[in-house]
């Protein structure tokens, strides 16, 4: 059967005003979706009850980026994550360049992911996992990348309760197959002096384990050192523990913190 061309023009006409009508109605529902979000982002009391700090400041100032974090860390324990940063205009926009606030060193177990446990989004972290947080020169080179191009100022060492590669340290197993055991001898000295203190052996090699590598990275020529001397970096080191999702920074990797131009006040929620 053959159309008259007036029929098709119709139809043609009639689709588009769908496609149209279709088109103004999402738009409409994304201005109200967006207007809502800007609202509640912006009234004063839904930042307090949600130790919300501006990702601008946190980039900006590396202890507002701790900041930052120990919010996103409170609203995960309390189960109130508010998942920023997923959208789709925003994942597109990213395409075009990132500027993590935050470097995270931590561990490749699956329970772990500090996107989550941050309650943090696209673009905000940028993260190197490997088994025990074991550095090699790929690792340095990853972290060094996000100090010189990306400018990002915090560097964070996470360590996690029960963790196995730790585990496999104090323990010591003999004929560790393949590259497993020159990751292991990595921890053992941390594994060796928790075995001198008093307390649980495993949860303070987990510790020395992070407090090691915290140090690892401010002697790290040639970039690390002396960016964190001059204070324009703050490295530091914390424990993420899997049952209760509460991360717990080390007073150790917090004391005698070389002078920073950067303010310390507590922004949180203002």
């Amino acid at each position: 059967m053959k159309f008259k061309p007036s029929v098709i023009l119709f139809v043609a006409m009639l689709t588009w005003c769908n496609v149209a009508f279709s088109q103004k109605v999402t738009n409409s529902k994304n201005q109200k979706v967006n207007s809502k979000s800007f609202f509640k982002y912006s009234s004063p009391q839904w930042r307090k009850d949600n130790y919300i700090v501006n990702r601008d400041s946190a980039f900006a100032n590396p202890y507002f980026a701790v900041q930052k974090l120990q919010g996103g860390n409170r609203r995960f324990v309390e189960g109130r994550s508010i998942y920023p940063r997923q959208d789709a205009a925003l994942i597109k926009k990213l395409a075009e360049g990132q500027s993590p606030f935050a470097v995270i060193v931590g561990c490749s177990d699956s329970r772990v992911s500090a996107e989550i446990l941050f309650d943090q989004g696209f673009g905000d972290l940028f993260v190197t996992r490997t088994a025990g947080q074991v550095m090699t020169d790929a690792s340095y080179g990853t972290i060094e990348y996000a100090d010189l191009i990306l400018k990002t100022k915090l560097i964070l060492v996470l360590g996690h309760t029960n963790c196995g590669a730790v585990k496999a340290a104090v323990e010591h197993p003999d004929n560790l197959p393949g590259h497993i055991s020159p990751l292991i001898a990595s921890i053992k000295h941390a594994a060796d002096t928790a075995k001198a203190q008093p307390g649980n052996v495993l949860d303070n090699a987990i510790r020395l384990n992070v407090i090691n590598q915290v140090k690892e990275l401010r002697n790290l020529d040639p970039v690390l050192k002396k960016n964190y001397e001059e204070g324009k970096i703050l490295i530091i080191g914390a424990v993420y523990d899997l049952q209760t999702g509460k991360v717990s920074y080390l007073p150790e990797t917090l004391k005698n913190l070389p002078a920073s131009k950067y303010g310390q006040k507590n922004i949180t929620g203002s």
